[in-house]
C-alpha cells in the first residue's frame, strides 16, 4: 500500500533555535514552534487551541535557521512526521513523540532592525512586509542535463 507523509506548518518559534552537530559534522538545528488555532463556538464565545511541535533541520538550512531566527519570529516549515521512540530510564515504561523533520523552511515576515541602525519609516516598513519572505532549501540531487531542443525559447 502507498503512503504518504508530508506536513506544511505555520506558526511562530517558541524558543531560539538549538544548534549541534553530529559526529559526522552535520549541522543540527532543534526548534519548537507553536500553531494557533483560533475559532468561536454556537454560544459565540472565542476560543484559541495551541499546538507545541518539536521541528528538526538539517545542513546548511539549520544553520541559516539558528543564525537568522529567534525567539517570536514566524516560520512555515514543510517536511515528514518521525515517530522517535525509547525506554524511559527512569520507570522502564516505552515512551514515544511524534516530531517533524524540516524538508524547507521559509523565513516569514520583516527581518528584525539591526542594532545601532536607523529605524526605518513607514514606506520601508510597508515595503519590507511585502517583500516576499526567503526560501531556505535542502540542495537538490545531482541530476543530469535533460535535452530538450524542441522548447521554443
Amino acid at each position: 500500500m502507498a503512503s504518504f507523509n508530508k506536513v506544511i506548518l505555520m506558526g511562530n518559534l517558541t524558543r531560539d533555535p538549538e544548534l549541534r552537530y553530529t559526529p559526522k559534522g552535520t549541522p543540527v538545528a532543534r526548534l519548537g514552534i507553536a500553531l494557533n488555532r483560533v475559532w468561536t463556538t454556537e454560544t459565540g464565545e472565542r476560543k484559541e487551541e495551541v499546538t507545541f511541535v518539536d521541528v528538526d533541520v538539517f545542513g546548511r538550512t539549520a544553520e541559516n535557521v539558528a543564525q537568522y531566527m529567534r525567539k517570536g519570529r514566524p516560520i512555515l516549515i514543510e517536511g515528514r512526521l518521525r515517530l522517535d521512540q525509547w525506554d524511559d530510564k527512569q520507570t522502564g515504561q516505552k515512551r514515544s513523540k511524534l516530531s517533524v523533520v524540516a524538508e524547507a523552511v521559509q523565513f516569514l515576515g520583516a527581518p528584525p532592525n539591526n542594532e545601532g541602525a536607523a529605524p526605518a519609516g513607514p514606506a520601508a516598513k510597508a515595503a519590507a512586509a511585502a517583500a516576499p519572505a526567503a526560501v531556505v532549501e535542502p540542495p537538490e540531487p545531482d541530476l543530469p542535463p535533460q535535452e530538450n531542443d524542441d522548447v521554443p525559447f
